[in-house]
């Protein structure tokens, strides 16, 4: 199999590591941002989902998992890059051993397996993802990047999948960038109604109806760099 597994690839010692580590992550997460989930009236999403975000920060989908009911929590697997959660042991052994991360390589010239292919296993496993389809942290002044076309080829090769849109507000602001202490402020995740590809959808139009999906759910005082 070319993804890292539902079980944390690591050895002994970082599995049993990952579960006090990943409590700990929660309540910190939970203690500086008093981070909220707005959902729509239907509530929690229960069923299997790509939840796709606005991004920028590399702590963007503690909050998405860490607003999830605890069973929907055990199966949510952020989409990551690889160079980032590679790049020391301990950084693997978050990527990997307490987030279960699907480690994407992004450099395309060099990448040996497809990062669709990727996440399509992980769905058929029954995981849930997580996916920021700027491709890369937002630090401009746009509140979105153009999207990469990976939500679409995903939602092509299984349009069964629900799409569910997610706005994350303020975090950027708790841990600026060059910043290494944290400054704690009230962050909300806004979930929007599930989205699905259209039959015969073109690649551009799906991409614009879900960036505006998304948009829609951005908090009408957001200002980029405030």
């Amino acid at each position: 199999m070319s993804i890292d597994r539902l079980q944390p690839g690591g050895g002994v010692v970082e599995r049993l590591l990952a579960r006090p580590f990943a409590l700990a992550v929660l309540l910190f997460a939970r203690a500086i941002t008093a981070v909220r989930g707005l959902w729509p009236e239907s509530g929690p999403w229960r069923r299997q989902a790509v939840y796709f975000a606005n991004h920028s920060s590399h702590g963007d989908f503690i909050l998405i998992w860490a607003v999830q009911p605890p069973r929907q929590r055990r199966r949510l697997r952020p989409v990551a890059g690889a160079d980032y959660w590679r790049r020391s042991r301990l950084t693997t052994f978050i990527g990997r051993d307490v987030f279960n991360a699907v480690l994407i390589e992004r450099d395309a010239s060099s990448r040996t397996t497809d990062p669709v292919t990727q996440m399509v296993e992980a769905l058929d496993e029954g995981s849930s993802l997580i996916l920021f389809p700027e491709g890369t942290r937002n630090l401009t002044e746009d509140l979105l990047l153009p999207f990469k076309t990976g939500l679409y080829h995903l939602a092509g090769r299984r349009p069964g999948v629900d799409l569910v849109p997610v706005w994350i507000a303020n975090l950027n602001r708790v841990l600026p960038k060059g910043e290494i202490i944290p400054i704690p402020l009230i962050c909300t995740v806004s979930f929007g109604e599930p989205l699905r590809l259209k039959e015969n959808e073109a690649r551009d139009d799906f991409l614009d109806r879900a960036r505006q999906a998304l948009l829609a759910l951005a908090p009408k005082t957001q200002e980029r760099g405030a």
